[in-house]
């Protein structure tokens, strides 16, 4: 992408029919799909002019406040690696150091924490029918902080995963998928496979599959789900599915083999998660306090993985798909057999095959997050890019 191109890419982007500024970015489907065209555009800008040495700074000081209830490894430093690129000052809220451990309420934390900050981020994927709920709770009290004049400004709040969507997983999914096929356009008609895989640990959130299903739907995508009888997931993400699908003239279909989802798919995505009912009882536990009846549900819910150990991504399914080379994708860590475990969601010759684009695939959740900080903080973001590309600011000095 040269300069020119950059100033097409802004008009472009500031040509759309996007309301992101002063708002939020919680759930895809909350979202129009210009808005969603808007980030992958913003996120391709930056990506360009970062590999061009030059610098992406657009703020002057404030914070970006990052808020993990869960671990994490790619997402926590891409939130970092985003803020720094655009020159805000990355804060780590530890909820343990603050004064939420005695009590404080979601509002007042908000405000406190909300006096300079440009953005937060939060996630909170561990307990199902909560997550997101945290999640539009904090976007409510900063929302009546700033029009109150409590805030000088309004801080974005944006979802890094919570117990129904993964936004920055799956729009950097996107454009991997955008990037591999040469255009979004090019999706139109081409089958993924979201599918269960053998894990041998419990309780990994649904929020991926889910992410997957609603996001590639809206792009006439040929989405089918696969997973053993009882892992279902969320029933509102699936009609959300179904009703993507019928509005962009793609398909949603559901099965309980593997091996129907990998014949002639062009992506194949094996992912493990627990069911759905298992969340919800694992939320009740964890909730109740009571660990011991939490240490049974792990024990039934390894029980019950173990019995589908034939759910891995082996060579043998990958030359079911469209000429024996559908694109293997996944969010990582994967478990991957004779590696990371004795037994898992993926043959280690698969995995190896693909390894250095899942790392690619990685690699764009930095500049998605960029995006979405850009488009929530900008009026007109196209502008703000073309300034950057004009000036060219070199962002290290050689």
């Amino acid at each position: 992408m040269n300069a020119p191109s950059i100033e097409k890419f802004a008009e472009q982007i500031d040509g759309l029919d996007q309301h992101l500024y002063r708002g939020d970015f919680l759930l895809t489907w909350k979202q129009s799909a210009e808005e969603l065209n808007a980030v992958l555009l913003a996120a391709e800008v930056l990506e360009v002019l970062y590999q061009s040495n030059v610098s992406c700074r657009v703020f002057d000081g404030g914070l970006a406040v990052s808020n993990f209830r869960d671990q994490s490894t790619r997402t926590r430093f891409s939130f970092a690696s985003a803020a720094s690129l655009l020159g805000l000052t990355l804060v780590d809220l530890d909820e343990g150091k603050s004064q939420i451990a005695h009590g404080e309420t979601v509002r007042e934390t908000a405000n406190m924490i909300s006096f300079l900050a440009q953005v937060i981020g939060i996630r909170d994927d561990i307990f199902l029918g909560e997550g997101n709920k945290y999640m539009s709770e904090v976007a409510a009290a900063i929302e009546e902080g700033f029009t109150q004049s409590v805030l000088p400004q309004r801080p974005a709040v944006i979802n890094l995963q919570c117990d129904l969507d993964h936004p920055t997983q799956s729009m950097a999914d996107l454009l991997h998928l955008q990037k591999t096929f040469g255009s979004l356009g090019n999706l139109r008609g081409k089958k993924i496979a979201m599918t269960w895989a053998y894990s041998p640990s419990y309780g990994k959130p649904l929020s991926v599959p889910q992410a997957i299903i609603t996001l590639m739907t809206r792009f006439d995508m040929q989405v089918t789900l696969a997973h053993p009888p009882g892992y279902d997931l969320v029933p509102q993400t699936l009609e959300t599915a179904q009703r993507h699908a019928k509005q962009s003239g793609g398909s949603f279909t559901h099965t309980h083999s593997m091996e129907e989802a990998f014949a002639d798919a062009d992506i194949v995505y094996p992912k493990s998660w627990a069911p759905f009912a298992v969340m919800q009882q694992r939320t009740h536990l964890l909730r109740g306090g009571e660990s011991a009846k939490l240490k049974d549900l792990e024990k039934e819910a390894l029980a019950s993985n173990a019995k589908f150990k034939d759910w891995e991504c082996t060579e043998k399914l990958m030359s079911r798909t469209a000429g024996g080379k559908a694109l293997y994708m996944h969010c990582l860590p994967a478990d991957i057999t004779d590696v990371s475990c004795p037994a898992g969601e993926v043959a280690a010759s698969v995995f190896e095959r693909y390894r250095l684009a899942t790392y690619r695939e990685a690699g764009h959740k930095p500049f998605i997050i960029a995006a979405m900080m850009l488009l929530t903080r900008f009026e007109k973001p196209g502008k703000v890019l073309k300034a950057l590309a004009e000036r060219a600011a070199r962002r290290m000095g050689v």
